[in-house]
């Protein structure tokens, strides 16, 4: 195929979830779905600036994606630093398809953002004159890295935003609905956003199938790790941001730029859900990287060597792993020093002893794994989706700034920088009065669930489709598998239950619809770059410098563009 040509056969998805009628409503100005840095900085924003918003999460305040987050937050913040220079890094690690516009937000805004961060309580470790300690990490000319607690940057940055919303929640400005799954972004006769449809698991009030309507929602919903084997990721990313808007209209674009983070903790070949990974910060303070002869490989394949970008060192290790017949690398960090080890990354070393694996006198088994999406659902730079009144920001979104490779440590950032900006959209828009609610309306279009036990299934064709390595006959073979699945659910077969629809079944709803997408994506695009590598077309196009955009037309059929 060329760019322009015929593609991979059509995909047709459901437009909505299979659930019970509403047993409750309630109203607010704005909903959060989410509540990570993007979620609660986006919530605390809107907070007494909008009457009411409505902050809705998956499980607790404090889950998520943020906390895991190891390696720290970049930004310009040392006077030898710039934004510009910034901007240069992460543009070269987006291998030419990042939105530049995007990107010059990210790096100018960036360092007051993170200033504003320490503002709300996050406390960042300091250098012996006091200011924040920076480091530097994978694809970084610069030490631009802030991090806490060591190598707990993102507890730290979550311990902080949650107790400034835990002073609030009683407040009358501000509601806090836990342990709800977002089902179906709701949609007027215009098709803008109105609200959103949600299961709540007994919590006091509010329980079962309800909705919630507002003039505006913003998605912060985090990735798509647990359409994959094995991932990074909490087992709470099923990728239901990035399907309920695609299910309400929205476009989503540069799903196949998947990123494995190329040291996560390997366990054996039987090894699933989240795995622990050891953060690039390691290699950022000179940990090397060796096969399992011993022979360090990476100074051969970039001029960075072990901190070349992410998808350069993932795709050197899953080479160096088919040459050595093994089936993970080393990494090794013991000539730094027991007590540096101990001290700068005190949560992996924890983490490593409880798998009997001492950082300070042993290389650490290692191997890629699905660590962050740097697609997602399409917006500007205010947060704005196609969909009007539908904001997304964090990982679910998809800015432009990461391109085809996420640059270490930008997407704490990300998610800080353009939560701001979609709540002062939300916040003026409101002021103007162009997101009053209103009524939702039936969506035309195909319903349907994918039973729960198909979910392994599922998780196994995105691997061995989409993994670190594609080709054209696994991509097939992968779509064959998901069109299967996806007939069935339409059917209703395996799907039907006694107690009606379970969570369970509408994660695994949104596993199904986020791997065919990905699938789909990854076929069309037939190029290698960035985190999309195609063994049988190993080399970068200039006709593909541009995005893939995928959205549902009214009869469910995926539409593909780019």
């Amino acid at each position: 195929m060329v760019p322009g040509g015929p593609g991979p056969a059509p995909v047709r998805l459901a437009r909505s979830l299979v659930a019970p009628e509403a047993g409750w409503t309630t109203t607010a100005d704005a909903i959060v779905v989410g509540s990570g840095i993007a979620g609660l900085t986006a919530a605390l924003e809107l907070r007494t600036r909008v009457p009411h918003v409505l902050v809705v999460t998956k499980a607790r305040l404090a889950s998520g994606s943020t906390p895991w987050a190891q390696g720290g937050i970049a930004a310009a913040l040392d006077p030898e630093d710039s934004p510009s220079a910034h901007l240069a890094d992460t543009l070269v690690a987006g291998a030419g398809v990042c939105d530049e516009e995007a990107v010059e937000v990210l790096v100018t805004e960036g360092p007051g953002r993170v200033r504003e961060l320490v503002d709300r309580g996050a406390v960042f470790d300091r250098d012996q004159d006091g200011g924040i300690a920076l480091t530097r990490e994978g694809g970084h000319h610069a030490d631009r890295i802030a991090h806490a607690g060591g190598d707990a940057t993102g507890a730290e940055i979550s311990r902080a935003l949650v107790a400034q919303i835990e002073a609030v929640r009683h407040d009358p400005g501000i509601e806090v609905i836990e342990n709800a799954l977002v089902l179906d972004v709701l949609t007027d006769a215009r098709g803008a956003a109105c609200g959103v449809t949600l299961h709540v698991r007994g919590e006091g009030s509010r329980d079962g199938v309800g909705r919630a309507l507002a003039g505006a929602v913003i998605l912060a919903t985090g990735g798509i790790g647990q359409a994959f084997r094995s991932s990074t990721n909490p087992a709470l990313a099923t990728g239901d941001g990035v399907a309920a808007a695609l299910r309400a209209g929205a476009r989503v674009g540069d799903l196949e730029f998947v990123q494995f983070h190329p040291t996560v903790l390997w366990l054996g070949s039987g090894a699933k859900g989240q795995l622990p990974l050891i953060s690039e910060a390691v290699r950022g303070e000179g940990a090397m990287l060796l096969d399992t002869d011993g022979v360090r490989f990476m100074p051969d394949e970039h001029p960075m060597a072990e901190l070349a970008p992410r998808d350069v060192v993932a795709q050197a290790i899953v080479r160096r792993i088919a040459q050595t017949g093994s089936d993970h690398v080393l990494l090794d960090a013991r000539h730094l020093g027991a007590s540096f080890l101990r001290g700068r990354f005190p949560t992996i070393t924890t983490r490593l002893l409880a798998e009997g694996i001492d950082l300070t006198e042993q290389p650490v088994p290692v191997a890629p794994a699905q660590h962050y999406h740097s697609g997602g659902v399409v917006t500007d730079t205010r947060g704005r989706t196609s969909v009007d009144g539908l904001y997304a920001v964090g990982e679910v979104a998809c800015t432009g700034v990461h391109g085809a490779n996420r640059l270490a440590s930008n997407s704490l950032l990300e998610g800080l920088v353009f939560a701001c900006r979609a709540a002062d959209d939300v916040i003026a828009r409101a002021g103007r009065g162009e997101l009053r609610g209103s009524e939702p309306v039936d969506r035309p279009g195909p319903s349907a669930l994918v039973t729960a036990a198909a979910r392994s299934k599922v998780q196994s064709l995105a691997s061995d489709g989409s993994g670190p390595i594609r080709d054209a006959a696994g991509l097939a073979r992968a779509a064959h598998g998901l069109a299967r699945i996806r007939t069935d659910a339409h059917r209703g077969v395996g799907a039907a239950s006694t107690t009606g629809p379970q969570v369970a079944e509408w994660e695994t709803t949104n596993v199904h619809q986020v791997a065919s997408l990905l699938t789909l994506a990854s076929a069309t695009r037939e190029e290698t770059r960035g985190g999309h590598f195609r063994a049988d077309f190993p080399s970068s196009d200039p006709a593909w410098a541009r995005r893939v955009t995928l959205a549902l037309d009214e009869d469910g059929v995926v539409q593909v563009s780019s």
